[in-house]
């Protein structure tokens, strides 16, 4: 097929230089078949292209490996259409290949925040301090469990786990198997609960990856025992008992029922008994009360029929930071390790860091006329005298519909109203062109940084102000942005 003399509809002018596809394919088709390299077909038009590169000497032309000079496609430099050539190796004929040929390992090196404009920042200098600061109010001997269920709360289960284990964390709590399976395969051999009974068909994967189960079934129990036995290993385990959340567990009146049934077994070790507080972060705290009571009085019964409860723990964070007198053997620290205070009345108790922020760079500006809409729905109507800007977030990210129209974003250390319906992708804010209260007029542009949760000049927006907004807690919000849509950088 014959190509236009420009390689364009329409337009017969070819201006100097000028290449068309077709001759550009059928030019590299050739040189290499003949052999030739990068260098062989540098004109004078074509020189400026290759400006930061360096051509690796090795002996055959056709492995030569482009290796191009570090930079960075950011909004400080820009996008430069000769740095697409950094990701160019040179074609291996004996494979077939002709034409430009893209490496992907280079390809690789082009960083993640750099191919949408939106990420997750992780301070792991936060989760130390956070770990080191809530160790500081707990006696000496008590153990520490971290809990990193859901990837971290969003932050990364395997760098988490490493931070608060070189921290002074003892032991890691995870929700289900695989994430107990991501532990291990992260290097980790620090000991790891599944914080409620799994499904019998794991058992073999308990026992391959030194998981610890919680237990509250004998059905459970006697299986996983003799699975263990019937490969000469043991089954240690932790007996979850439910005294009042209703969740799961062995009910407190049936403790020792079901240690009766179950003791005969020789492979299984008890070596943990907990319950879990469901109003520990309560103003009214009768439940509270209620359960400790309950709890305390299962381990005692243990205790008095001769067995041995191993670890005892109950304090999620709420109870870690509130009743010193629940901490007993060992406390699960969850929330709090990421650096949310887990309820008001825990405020001040130590001094915790938010580990998560959230940032996005603006991808357009619009001078939206007024009384045009902005976004689904066209609700949001513009003033004419604000500009809008168009961030890559959306709630496919984690941040919720439902906050249409509630929340501010920081640029610049100033507040801006987010603005119309929060898409799946993408969203949009206002910033005013109006000079007003000793602020001066602030011009956006493609590029500049938007803090969505985080710190910029004087201004900060947390995950509980976000959460309130939502009407839900900070859990589901930290979730939502480690969703690993976003990528995370981590400080």
């Amino acid at each position: 097929m014959e190509d236009l003399p420009n390689g364009f509809l329409y337009n017969p002018k070819k201006t100097p230089g000028f290449e068309s596809a077709g001759d550009a394919i059928r030019r590299h088709e050739s040189e290499a078949a003949s052999g030739r390299n990068i260098t062989d077909y540098r004109d004078s038009q074509q020189q400026a292209l290759y400006d930061g590169w360096r051509v690796a000497p090795v002996e055959d032309s056709a492995q030569r490996e482009v290796v191009p000079e570090h930079r960075s496609w950011t909004a400080d430099n820009g996008y430069r259409p000769k740095d697409v050539l950094r990701y160019l190796r040179m074609p291996d004929p004996a494979a077939g290949e002709v034409g430009p040929v893209f490496d992907f390992q280079e390809l690789d090196h082009i960083e993640r925040t750099a191919r949408r404009w939106s990420w997750v920042e992780i301070s792991l200098t936060a989760i130390q301090n956070n770990v080191m600061a809530i160790k500081g109010m707990m006696r000496p001997e008590t153990l520490f469990m971290a809990i990193i269920k859901a990837d971290a709360y969003g932050h990364g289960a395997v760098k988490v786990a490493k931070t608060a284990l070189n921290s002074g964390a003892d032991q890691l709590g995870v929700a289900t198997v695989d994430e107990g399976i991501a532990v291990r395969a992260g290097d980790i051999d620090a000991p790891v609960l599944i914080l409620s009974e799994p499904p019998i068909d794991t058992i073999p994967l308990l026992l391959a990856y030194k998981l610890t189960p919680a237990v509250s079934t004998a059905e459970f129990a006697v299986k996983y025992a003799e699975a263990a036995d019937a490969v000469g290993m043991r089954a240690p385990f932790h007996l979850k008992i439910n005294t009042g959340m209703n969740r799961v567990g062995v009910r407190c009146s049936d403790v020792i029922a079901l240690l009766d049934t179950i003791s005969f077994h020789r492979a299984l070790d008890l070596i943990g008994t907990f319950t879990h507080f469901a109003t520990a972060d309560s103003h009214d705290i009768m439940d509270f009360k209620l359960q400790r009571q309950r709890f305390e009085e299962a381990i005692a019964l243990m205790r008095a029929r001769g067995y041995d409860p191993g670890i005892v723990h109950a304090a999620n964070s709420s109870a870690t930071l509130r009743y010193p007198e629940v901490h007993y053997d060992m406390v699960r620290v969850g929330i709090a390790m990421y650096g949310c205070y887990p309820c008001p009345m825990t405020i001040g108790v130590v001094n915790l860091m938010p580990s998560m922020s959230v940032h996005a760079r603006i991808r357009q500006v619009n001078q939206v006329p007024v009384g045009e809409g902005v976004s689904y729905g066209l609700k949001h109507r513009s003033s004419g005298f604000a500009k809008t800007c168009t961030i890559s977030l959306g709630y496919a990210d984690g941040l919720s519909r439902t906050l249409s129209g509630k929340i501010n974003f920081i640029m610049n250390g100033v507040f801006h109203p987010q603005v119309g319906a929060i898409c799946m992708d993408q969203c949009m804010f206002e910033v005013d062109q109006r000079t007003r209260n000793n602020i001066g007029r602030i011009d956006p542009e493609v590029g500049d940084e938007v803090v969505i949760i985080g710190a910029q000049g004087n201004c900060f927006i947390t995950v509980d102000d976000m959460a309130e907004a939502a009407n839900t807690i900070p859990y589901e919000i930290m979730i939502g942005f480690g969703n690993l849509r976003l990528p995370r950088i981590y400080t």
